[in-house]
């Protein structure tokens, strides 16, 4: 099976986190997540984090802590998702591969169907007080 390292950021702004959902025809369309991808061979998870972010949501981050790591198996690979708390320094966020885009507070963020290799660091995120 397949195996991924990939880098998710959960952008805090005014105690809401930005939630970015799937666009269609992909795996896991539809579904939640926090926006990131895949680290490339000799990335830092926080330079790949910084870049994909860029690349997604065209906007500048800080990233300020690991929330978690989670390894999750899909029928298409496994993956290995380490979360970090982030902040934006520059820009708004515009979605160019999700779907859409919400800001929800914590204790709002069991509302959404989420991808199933989030859900740990949804449930960490839920308990924090941002």
């Amino acid at each position: 099976m397949k195996e991924l390292d990939v880098v998710g950021a959960a952008i805090v702004r005014d105690g809401a986190i930005l939630c970015a959902r799937r666009g269609p025809g992909g795996p896991l369309a539809g579904l939640w997540e926090f926006p990131g991808g895949k680290i490339e061979p000799n990335e830092l998870p926080h330079d790949a984090l910084v870049r994909e972010i860029r690349e997604e949501l065209g906007c500048e981050i800080s990233v300020d802590a690991n929330v978690n790591s989670h390894t999750h198996s899909y029928p298409f690979a496994r993956i290995t998702l380490h979360t970090y708390v982030c902040s934006i320094v520059a820009g708004d966020p515009v979605p160019t591969e999700h779907s859409e885009v919400t800001w929800l507070r914590p204790s709002e963020l069991h509302s959404l169907d989420w991808a199933p290799a989030d859900i740990p660091a949804v449930t960490a995120l839920a308990r924090r007080n941002i």
